[in-house]
């Protein structure tokens, strides 16, 4: 080891050190550690995208429940249906007392479509309903009844 590790003197050009005794890591160890990485990914990702979607249908059932209360508060204070879900927010009605809707908005559902409003409703007074992840009419759809 003395060998090795020579005085430096001025003027003396120090020993380069042996590979062997270097620290770090190999190509190997790294690979390993990715793989390791990347199977954990796969097991988390499924139930996070799981909650993400989860979460856009509890958000458009919140969001046809506002709906339907405002489209109740304007039965009440005018006597009939909005004719479409803009009536909310802006109408030339003598009984109008709106707007009935906070943000002066129609929300969109989480998917980027707009609400499909009838008045009279198949299923009740009215109905309102988001088409879901698909955009169409299948067990995927959210709504009001």
């Amino acid at each position: 080891m003395p060998d090795l590790l020579r005085v430096l003197r001025p003027g003396s050009v120090p020993l380069l050190r042996h590979a062997a005794s270097e620290k770090g890591f190999t190509l190997i160890e790294i690979l390993i550690v990715v793989m390791i990485i990347g199977l954990i990914a796969s097991l988390i990702a499924p139930n996070i995208l799981n909650r993400f979607e989860s979460s856009k249908e509890q958000l458009t059932i919140a969001q046809i429940e506002l709906l339907s209360t405002s489209v109740q508060s304007f039965y009440l204070d005018v006597g009939r249906c909005p004719a479409d879900l803009n009536e909310l927010i802006v109408s030339t009605d003598k009984l109008w007392r709106g707007p009935y809707l906070s943000k002066q908005i129609i929300p969109q559902d989480p998917w980027h479509r707009d609400y499909q409003y009838k008045c009279p409703g198949e299923h009740g007074r009215f109905d309102i309903l988001s088409l879901g992840p698909n955009g169409k009419m299948d067990d995927k759809i959210v709504k009001n009844w």
